[in-house]
């Protein structure tokens, strides 16, 4: 199943999100993104075409818009959506009548010939049921691993997720404190996007030009080379659409000269052999 979602400019004033009711019983919503945008999503339709060619329709396109035109003052068209991305759910056919409608629970299916391996398969579910999915899986393997599988990943932060006091707002203060000379919104966008592990990339840095190439908004070498090596991304659409969404920001110059550094990176390159 495919849900599809796009980014216009910022519908309405205010950092709360709205669930919208449609006529065909479905929901949507509109929540605020990077403070200048609204995402408005999702849309649940069948994914019939090869998984590489997973992208939005004009006709989701011109739903979603008609939806948020419902409930807002501001109205849009397709014309005024400035990015869409789209993702397949891969959920059980339970014969639900309507899309929508199909259960977004999972089936964990173990199978284990004689003398052979286990084989555990997962079918259905979605990632906001991940924590509990992974512990379930690993209660069924329990007795093919020879140990107790440990609990608690409720309790366990996401990495960068240690803030101190578990306050953004503090750990954003202490951050300033340390780094003065980073602009307060750009410390607020790492703090959000990397928690405590925008340290990686800020450590040992005592002005501006410490962070490395300036690529436009507020996208520097450092952060560009903490990507690479430590979340692999590897090309420019990574950074600028899958990690940072800073795509919404830069122009295509900018875009070039961030596709210019990525390749004085690579192996054997300049810019490599200082790293």
């Amino acid at each position: 199943m495919r849900g599809s979602h796009i980014v216009v400019a910022r519908l309405y004033e205010g950092k709360h999100a709205y669930i919208l009711q449609n006529s065909d019983r479905r929901i949507i919503f509109a929540v605020p993104f990077h403070e200048r945008f609204t995402l408005i999503g999702t849309t649940d339709v069948p994914q019939d075409a090869p998984l590489n060619r997973v992208m939005i329709t004009p006709e989701e396109t011109i739903y979603l818009c008609a939806i948020a035109n419902r409930y807002f003052k501001k109205q849009i068209g397709r014309e005024d959506v400035l990015w869409s991305y789209s993702g397949v759910r891969s959920l059980r056919d339970d014969g639900a009548a309507e899309a929508f409608q199909v259960t977004r629970d999972y089936d964990l299916v173990l199978e284990r010939a004689a003398g052979g391996s286990p084989m555990l398969s997962v079918v259905g579910g979605k990632i906001t049921t991940y924590r509990r999915l992974a512990e379930t899986a690993l209660e069924l393997l329990q007795p093919y691993l020879g140990r107790q599988a440990a609990r608690g990943t409720a309790n366990t932060p996401l990495p960068g997720g240690d803030l101190p006091d578990g306050s953004l707002l503090r750990f954003c203060a202490e951050a300033q404190r340390r780094w003065p000379f980073v602009a307060p919104e750009h410390l607020q966008r790492l703090a959000c996007a990397y928690g405590t592990r925008m340290e990686r990339m800020l450590r040992g840095a005592h002005a501006v030009a410490d962070l490395g190439e300036q690529m436009g908004a507020d996208l520097t070498g450092a952060e560009v080379d903490y990507l690479n090596a430590e979340e692999w991304a590897l090309t420019a659409e990574d950074i600028l659409w899958r990690r940072t969404k800073l795509g919404l920001l830069l122009t295509a110059a900018e875009m070039q000269s961030l596709e210019r550094y990525l390749e004085r990176g690579k192996p054997g390159s300049r810019r490599s052999s200082r790293v």
